[in-house]
């Protein structure tokens, strides 16, 4: 199980790895009026390392985990691509950025497929990823062309 923080621009990269291709439903974003915005999550494990028996390598166990991802001092939050009237519509993650404005603030970045995109307007970067339970078999790992 994962429990992460990223207070800079290279943390939020090892948490964008980590939720790569990850899905949730537009229902399960929320952003409170306190200045935090959550996404909860069915993430792809990338981090499962292979198992091995008497040295040699298993194949690699696919698995999915419920996971949140949680930002703090939010300060504006747009959406492109993504409408909370369609709260059972699907979104795959694809990729979290930093885009830095006058330091520490900046904007994080957040690129889903079919080039729906939200952005957040920070104060400075605070984000935790938090897995919340058990895995289960995920059927088929994620494949993206180059």
């Amino acid at each position: 199980m994962i429990r992460l923080a990223a207070l800079d621009a290279k943390d939020l990269e090892v948490i964008s790895a980590l939720t790569q291709d990850a899905v949730l439903k537009v229902g399960d974003i929320s952003r409170s009026k306190s200045g935090t915005f959550a996404l909860e999550m069915n993430r792809f494990a990338w981090d499962i390392a292979p198992k091995t028996f008497f040295g040699k390598a298993l194949p690699k166990t696919q698995e999915r985990r419920r996971a949140v991802l949680h930002f703090a001092r939010v300060s504006g939050a747009q959406m492109t691509g993504v409408s909370k009237a369609k709260p059972e519509e699907i979104l795959s993650l694809l990729a979290i950025k930093f885009v830095a404005a006058e330091h520490p603030a900046g904007t994080i970045e957040l690129a889903f497929s079919g080039g729906a995109m939200i952005r957040l307007d920070v104060e400075c970067i605070e984000c935790q990823l938090t897995d919340l339970g058990a895995a289960w078999a995920a059927l088929a790992t994620p494949k993206h062309s180059i």
